[in-house]
């Protein structure tokens, strides 16, 4: 039974000289589980927010959303829930209470059927135990879930939420996911969620339809999109079993989740056990950057300390990733490194030289710099391009100067159209974008990153790894804190996890993904019985492809 019809819908934001939605005709199926996809800019936030008419953006608008009789003569607030990325902005309430019952009272429920319905969807979500305490007390998780939860209290017939795990570890992003396909299985709910993480939530669709450039391109079953998109770009962000698969390139079905893909390299390679044998690469003999050493740190003298006995060494020219679930302090350690908040006890040293002794900002002066996790923090102007122009005049470049300069910057990172744009209105991932190259027009030689790859597609991805790549090779020192597992083994020189106060594990990709079992790469849970020190995609292919050579010719 169909729950909505999209016909021939365009859509144009107002000022802008091309269409983010372009003639898009769709059919949702009541009970369904959509999967939406598509690159940073591709028209999803756009189109799922023209789903839920109190959403619908300010623009020109061509075509319709045509509604079946289960939402009546037209749909009800409280019949489409709608679970945002960010979810300090969609939590309205200060407690986890008045947040499940901010619906309810707005439905004109009594006392006790509130009561009764924020006890139970308390219950069901896992998060009675919290349902006294501040929303701002919860972790991003927590949050995250406690968003969805007042979403479908009021039990809506159509559930949409664009990239809701976006902020989240992986661990609680693959509960997250299981939590809403347990609401589409157990209830019925029609669910519609845009991703860019999609490894664990691929083979969990129904349909997925992707999106490129405001046109819609497939959409279809999910093997059936493996098999239509092959050869496009958007495939740079499928799963890591059909990313194999199409390096492999056998004549076998594609494989769209990690258990497939581990019977689809067993196909393969029967009982043999391959080995791939990495370059061997050049030991860091660079000064030192950043010496931490004894580090503790606590908000309150009352509370338990983030960082505990924390050390650790970063040479000039690493990208160190730090990895951690939700809650542990990846955030805390950032902003005592860059020197934001000061720890109790211990030191650190930035080039040999102890944080206390950088007066009057000079650690902010060509030294360091860090992108916070929310990047509307760091723009003040109405524009893209007044923002760099401003921050090249703090730091003594003249206006017309800088102008020219923050041109030549978009050309080089391939910004140009976003400049004019207000920063507001660009995508989460563009937004990324341009807040990082702002960053770097201070010319700082230690970049501190919290989350870059938040709300970026594979393309985008691609682009930031060529960024830092440029960076590591120009001597810069780059410490990325991320849940982004992938990113972390593509381009970090080392990798750590931070756990309970301090780091647990240091090492290269290679040693220290292949060592781990939950904290580890798709690849290496796909191929790690099979193919040795494989823990990348292109490793796995690579060896396989060499033994298929081998044996095959």
């Amino acid at each position: 039974m169909e729950l909505l019809k999209v016909r021939d819908l365009s859509f144009t934001y107002p000022g802008a000289a091309e269409k983010s939605l372009d003639n898009i005709s769709l059919s949702i199926e009541k009970g369904g589980f959509y999967l939406l996809c598509g690159y940073t800019g591709s028209g999803k936030t756009t189109l799922l927010r023209m789903l839920k008419p109190e959403k619908t953006p300010f623009g020109e608008k061509s075509g319709e959303i045509i509604y079946s009789d289960a939402f009546g003569k037209k749909p009800s607030p409280f019949d489409i829930g709608f679970v945002a990325q960010d979810p300090d902005e969609q939590i309205a309430a200060d407690k986890v209470s008045g947040e499940l019952a901010f619906g309810l009272e707005n439905m004109g429920l009594s006392q006790m059927e509130i009561h009764l319905k924020t006890g139970e969807a308390a219950s069901y979500f896992g998060i009675a135990d919290k349902f006294n305490r501040t929303a701002a007390s919860l972790s991003g998780g927590e949050k995250q879930l406690l968003a969805l939860a007042g979403a479908v209290v009021t039990n809506p017939k159509l559930l949409i939420l664009d990239e809701p795990t976006s902020q989240l570890d992986p661990i609680t992003a693959v509960n997250f996911i299981e939590t809403v396909k347990r609401l589409n299985r157990d209830f019925g709910i029609t669910v519609i969620l845009a991703e860019h993480r999609l490894e664990d939530i691929f083979s969990l669709s129904g349909r997925v339809i992707a999106m490129d450039k405001g046109r819609l391109i497939a959409c279809d079953t999910p093997k059936a999109v493996c098999e239509k998109l092959k050869d496009s770009r958007l495939f740079m962000g499928f799963p890591s079993s059909a990313r194999i698969w199409r390096e492999i390139n056998t004549r076998l079905p594609c494989p769209i989740n990690v258990k497939e893909g581990k019977a689809y390299i067993k196909e393969i390679l029967g009982d043999e056990i391959i080995e791939y044998v990495p370059e061997k690469t050049e030991k860091n003999d660079s000064p030192e950057a950043l010496r931490v050493k004894g580090v503790w740190f606590r908000y309150e003298k009352d509370l338990p300390d983030v960082l505990k006995d924390f050390s650790l060494t970063v040479k000039k020219g690493e990208i160190f990733g730090i990895l951690g679930s939700n809650g542990v302090g990846k955030t805390t350690l950032l902003s005592v490194l860059s020197g934001l908040i000061r720890p109790y006890k211990g030191k650190i040293k930035i080039f040999g030289r102890d944080i206390k002794d950088y007066k009057r900002g000079s650690l902010y002066k060509n030294c360091v710099s860090l992108l916070p996790q929310d990047t509307k923090t760091v723009f003040i102007k109405s524009s893209v391009k007044e923002d760099f122009e401003d921050i090249l005049m703090n730091s003594g470049c003249k206006k017309d100067e800088a102008a020219k300069k923050a041109l030549e910057i978009a050309e080089s990172f391939n910004i140009s159209g976003l400049l004019k744009k207000n920063p507001y209105d660009l995508s989460g991932g563009e937004r990324q974008k341009c807040a990082l190259i702002k960053l770097l027009l201070t010319g700082p030689e230690i970049i501190m990153l919290d989350e870059p790859t938040k709300g970026l597609d594979a393309y985008s991805k691609a682009e930031l790894k060529e960024i830092l790549n440029r960076l590591k090779d120009e001597g810069k020192t780059v410490i990325i804190v991320t849940h982004d597992i992938e990113f972390a083994a593509d381009v970090s020189s080392r990798n750590a996890l931070l756990f309970d106060g301090e780091l647990i594990s240091d090492g290269e990709p290679g040693e220290f993904f292949a060592s781990n079992i939950f904290y580890t790469t798709a690849a290496r849970r796909i191929a790690g019985d099979s193919v040795k020190n494989a823990v990348r995609n292109a490793e796995v292919s690579q060896a396989v492809n060499g033994f298929i050579n081998k044996n095959y010719g």
